[in-house]
């Protein structure tokens, strides 16, 4: 029968999976067309009723406001009325038989919030109408504009439309879409059949053959009539019998080979018994189980314990006889564990794991993502601004020109952040491709670093924050770009005292060592988690993700800093505990040490 048949079966699932996706593509198309329709017709309610109140706004006296608003009110296919201190004042359906009742859109639970402030409010319903004595109802749209609320109570623009308009439309959108999915099937089933057939016919001959080879005529051959995988299928086929004992061989060796491979990998590779008992292990999976043995405070190594992941994981390899694989958290580093069966004969004897260490990798990821994160984050908001503020200068919103200069300091601001942004950008960018110039000088740092404390002496107090400092030098001449080593101290400065809060106390310490100096920035601040401290010198790092933005930071300060502090061939450090401080050091060496005292 066709339905047992391999054609069958082929054509019916084509056929009934091209079903199921075009019926869930209906489904999904159809609820979207609904929902633009419904959306478009409330965004086109809320669009008129804002226009009217804002003629009626734009009015002094109330009957010309009227007047214009009549005139308006002739171009529309909808309903509105205007309420004025819970009275109506005009409406655009005077004249018609059926009216909607005022205490509706006192009463409504949902349209009698618009008389409470400045919110915008929408709602479909059955709606009651009164004409000549008699009530009925009307499935409509209503939306509401609040009229003046600063000025007027209960008062507003209400905008009405029947719901039959908006069914009309997507009743012909669904004729559209059925149709279209009626021709879709149609053409579906003649190409299944079509497919399904050439593709079985060759399976048929080799299914033929197959019985002949299972009686013993291994001398059958199964005809070649194409060049695809079906071709390539009946080469295979015939060459089985003759390749078999090659095969075995080269299975061997190929298995000496890979065992010689394992040994010197650079991932770690763990072999284990049926037991799950460690059997054999290399150099790197020795040094992963050194640092789950001191994560878990044990000292008898002996007896070679697995983790208890990892024991998980070999007990479910064992179970369903596949690879498995598992990701696994030790001292601060992430391993990547893949476990593969090993077989004796029928039966598995064991399993032997390739651990990786993907702290790297994983590292990089989170990087790049929170990279593009953090600048379309930083791009977005000054944008946004931009574009607002822009438009309410074209639209006429701001009246005064005392406003339109307050718009265009606002868009002054932001333009400013973002190209302070672009800028920093551009020279961490830079810095980090080695292109950095240094102009150096021979510099007091006693007297570069004096000036520095002065300079922030107003922001500390302002923050009633105590800034103290201890230069345990007289003299102590260095060869720095004195700019770019300012600009470290600025930013670091800037950073411990944003994050003290007030009472509490910055501190620079400099000290001198016969290598170089070393410049201590030490708060008793909010602190950063430790989680965090291996990312504070990434782009975008910001410690204080809640604040940062309104008090202008970009992130990449301590980037910038990190790169200035190594193109003068020095290192920075970072230390801190949550809710007792932070101290940040660099160290800035000699490159002559005749010029130290």
């Amino acid at each position: 029968m066709l339905w047992s048949s391999v054609v069958g079966k082929l054509w019916v699932t084509i056929l009934l999976l091209v079903s199921v996706v075009l019926t869930i593509l209906m489904v999904m198309l159809l609820q979207s067309f609904e929902r633009f329709h419904v959306e478009e017709a409330e965004s086109k309610l809320i669009n008129q009723a804002t226009m009217i109140a804002a003629i009626f706004e734009g009015h002094d006296d109330q009957n010309n406001a009227i007047n214009t608003i009549s005139r308006y009110g002739t171009s529309l296919d909808t309903h509105a009325i205007v309420l004025v201190e819970g009275e109506k004042i005009w409406s655009s359906d005077a004249s018609e038989t059926l009216q909607v009742p005022l205490n509706l859109f006192l009463q409504d639970p949902v349209l009698s919030e618009v008389f409470a402030g400045e919110q915008v409010v929408a709602t479909e319903g059955d709606f009651p109408f009164i004409g000549g004595g008699e009530e009925v109802h009307s499935e409509i749209m209503v939306v509401g504009v609040p009229l003046q609320p600063d000025r007027l109570e209960n008062s507003a623009v209400f905008i009405y439309q029947s719901l039959s308009a908006i069914e009309e439309t997507s009743q012909e959108t669904r004729r559209i879409v059925y149709f279209s999915a009626a021709i879709a099937l149609v053409l579906t089933t003649v190409f299944a059949f079509f497919l399904s057939s050439r593709v079985t016919a060759p399976l048929r001959k080799m299914r033929q053959v197959a019985l002949e080879v299972a009686q013993g005529k291994f001398n059958t051959k199964v005809p070649i009539l194409t060049h695809d995988e079906i071709g390539q299928l009946a080469i295979a086929f015939n060459r089985m019998g003759r390749e078999l004992n090659r095969n075995i061989n080269a299975l061997n060796q190929e298995k000496e080979q890979l065992s010689r491979i394992l040994v010197s990998m650079a991932d770690g590779v763990i072999t284990l018994d049926r037991k799950g008992e460690v059997i054999v292990t290399n150099p790197p999976a020795e040094r992963f189980f050194q640092s789950w043995y001191y994560e878990q405070g044990m000292t008898e190594q002996a007896t070679q314990t697995l983790p208890k992941d990892i024991q998980k994981l070999f007990e479910q390899v064992v179970m369903f006889e596949r690879e498995q694989m598992t990701e696994i958290d030790v001292q601060g580093r992430s391993w990547a564990v893949l476990m593969t069966p090993l077989y004796d004969h029928n039966y598995v004897r064991g399993a032997v794991a390739v651990i990786r260490d993907m702290t790297e990798e994983r590292r990089h990821d989170k990087l790049r993502k929170d990279f593009i994160a953090n600048v379309s984050h930083e791009l977005r908001t000054p944008i946004s601004m931009l574009q607002g503020y822009s438009e309410a200068i074209v639209d006429d919103i701001a009246g005064s020109d005392e406003e339109k200069k307050e718009l265009a300091s606002i868009i002054y601001d932001e333009s400013l952040r973002m190209g302070r942004l672009v800028n920093e950008l551009l020279d961490l960018a830079r810095m980090e491709a080695g292109h950095i110039e240094l102009n150096k000088e021979l510099v007091d740092i006693h007297t570069f670093s004096a000036r520095i404390i002065r300079k922030f002496q107003g922001y500390a107090k302002e923050q009633g924050v105590e800034l103290a400092y201890d230069l345990q030098i007289d003299h102590h001449i260095l060869n720095i770009d004195p700019d770019r080593i300012e600009q470290v101290l600025t930013n670091l400065l800037h950073n411990a005292i944003r994050h003290t809060s007030e009472k509490g106390t910055v501190r620079l310490v400099i000290s001198p060592y016969e290598e170089g100096v070393r410049f201590e920035i030490i708060d008793n601040g909010s602190g950063i988690p430790e989680e965090d401290l291996p990312y504070v010198f990434e782009r975008f790092y910001k410690a204080d993700k809640a604040r940062t933005r309104d008090r202008g930071g970009t992130g990449l300060g301590l980037a910038i800093a990190k790169n200035i502090v190594e193109a003068h061939k020095g290192t920075i450090s970072v230390h801190s505990k949550i809710n007792e401080g932070t101290t940040f050091s660099f160290f800035l060496p000699h490159e002559d040490k005749n010029l130290s005292d």
